[in-house]
């Protein structure tokens, strides 16, 4: 035997994803694509919410949330939802619920405490459950003769039915689910926080450089010194990134735009008191070339006139660069003298080659390169590759 409960005004929001799914139609492609329904209840006035999403992910989760909060205008402090990965990791018969942390974090963002149901006990929001069946039908119903190009579109849609639907009477009961919502219920509503919660994406497993910086995006993002060699994650939303280490947050980062490459953002205070550390740049670039040889030099300067932006030559310069470290600053040069002989813009793909096979040794290119290029024939001296090889790698 069960009884009927009685839900408070304001307390109680029952969230789940529906068991049917829309489609969408690109116009252009004619494409296909699923879209599913979250749909949300206020239990006592039985007020709903759907929202579409492209899939059930968590961040599709979390962002339904954050549309149901903004569609009733406010929060209630218990958040009643299905044991989903997206919301919650473990449900045990004895012990301590345990909640997906950015679920926990979107609950307290809007002063919820997140209340699963019971495992295989659906019964605990049977207010969703019902609701879930009984929207789902009406609004399969109402948009059966429809078809909608684009996730916006739907939701457009389902907005304008979500009024009439609110707005329709009760059958056993007077007034509407908009009626008591807006009378009895939202006015005990918890208020919004000025800010909606953003939903972020995680990074994990990102390990500090010596320069004290964590890569992300083609970019770089400082952290303080005392995690040099350390493993980090992060976390990013639409303008923000934040340094996490251990549950820990260990800075904050305005995200760099999307179109940035091997730009730094750098916090004073995450370097050493003394540290001259600069970011890579042209100017520092060439300053390197320049201590190895001309035509080293010569080298990296074709590399940057060969891009529209500095920073697209910094990362090919240092490929360049870094081999004197694997083999020496004097051997770089004459790899680098070999190489303008038959390259007009020599990159590393031609330079790494020759050091690698030890041509800049011999200190030549033979005369027949191009020949054994071409047959395949090896007689043990010149080029690897043939000279023409290397000449149409640079066009």
């Amino acid at each position: 035997m069960t009884s009927r409960v009685e839900h408070k005004a304001g307390r109680t929001v029952e969230v789940d994803w529906a068991g049917k799914t829309l489609r969408i139609v690109d116009p252009v492609t004619g494409d296909s694509s699923t879209a599913y329904l979250f749909v949300a209840v206020l239990p006592f006035s039985r007020y709903a919410f759907v929202e579409p999403t492209l899939d059930m992910a968590q961040n599709s989760w979390l962002r339904a949330h954050v549309a149901m909060y903004e569609w009733f205008g406010g929060s209630t402090p218990r958040l009643v939802c299905d044991n989903l990965k997206t919301g919650v990791i473990a449900h045990p018969r004895e012990g301590e619920v345990v909640l997906n942390d950015a679920y926990r974090g979107l609950a307290e963002h809007y002063s919820a405490a997140v209340l699963p149901g019971r495992v295989r006990k659906p019964k605990d929001k049977p207010s969703a459950e019902n609701t879930v069946w009984h929207a789902t039908m009406a609004l399969a119903g109402a948009m059966r003769d429809h078809q909608f190009g684009s996730l916006d579109e739907l939701r457009t849609a389902i907005r304008a039915w979500l009024v009439e639907y609110n707005s329709r009477p009760f059958q056993k009961r007077d007034g509407s689910r908009l009626s008591v919502f807006e009378g009895e219920e939202k006015p005990l509503l918890i208020a919004l926080p000025p800010v909606a919660y953003e939903v972020m994406d995680w990074v994990y497993g990102r390990r500090v450089q010596a320069n004290s910086h964590v890569a992300y995006a083609r970019n770089w993002y400082s952290v303080p010194y005392a995690y040099v060699g350390s493993t980090v994650d992060l976390r990013i939303g639409a303008n923000t990134l934040e340094i996490w280490h251990k549950n820990t947050r260990l800075c904050t980062h305005r995200l760099l735009p999307a179109s940035a490459s091997n730009k730094y953002s750098t916090n004073g205070a995450d370097l050493p008191g003394k540290t001259m550390w600069k970011p890579w740049d042209r100017k520092r670039c060439e300053q390197w070339a320049n201590r190895i040889g001309p035509d080293c030099a010569t080298v990296i300067g074709k590399l940057f006139a060969m891009e529209r932006l500095d920073e697209q030559a910094v990362d090919p310069a240092l490929a360049v660069l870094r081999l004197s470290k694997r083999y020496s600053a004097q051997r770089l040069e004459n790899a680098c003298s070999l190489a303008l002989q038959s390259v007009a813009s020599p990159r590393y793909a031609h330079i790494g080659p020759i050091l690698e096979s030890g041509q800049d040794i011999a200190g030549e290119i033979p005369d027949d390169a191009g020949d054994h290029g071409a047959d395949g024939g090896d007689d043990g001296a010149g080029w690897v590759r043939g000279g023409d090889y290397y000449a149409n790698m640079g066009r």
